[in-house]
């Protein structure tokens, strides 16, 4: 079993920054890919960014490429995301996942409860 908790969400104005955490516990987390999905009221829960087990790859959905940056520190079991110039659009709930294959999309076996994001206009 691997155990995520989110933290860092919170209200920002539009073109404000964010760091998101994921703090794991449990099994050796470096064997883990993660991603990060948000889900917005009336919306499905849509990918957002994926990091190798390793850190060596990471993917970005189109949506926040160039604006959002993952990254991980395996030593502190800790996954970050770095939402610069954000926009209303970004408002949600945002989830890390862990799984021990890399997935575009859906499929992730651990999740954590989530992390609020609200940016206002």
């Amino acid at each position: 079993q691997v155990q995520l908790v989110e933290s860092g969400g919170g209200l920002v104005q539009a073109g404000g920054s964010l760091t998101l955490s994921c703090a794991a516990s449990g099994r050796t987390f470096s064997n883990y890919a993660v991603g990060w999905f948000r889900q917005a009221p009336g919306k499905e829960r849509e990918f957002v960014a994926a990091i190798k087990w390793s850190g060596s790859r990471a993917y970005y959905a189109d949506s926040v490429n160039s604006r959002f940056t993952i990254s991980r520190d395996n030593a502190k079991n800790t996954v970050y995301l770095q939402l610069n110039s954000l926009k209303p659009e970004d408002t949600a709930v945002y989830y890390c996942a862990a799984d021990q294959l890399l997935r575009i999309g859906d499929g992730y076996s651990y999740w954590g409860q989530g992390t609020q994001v609200t940016v206002s206009s």
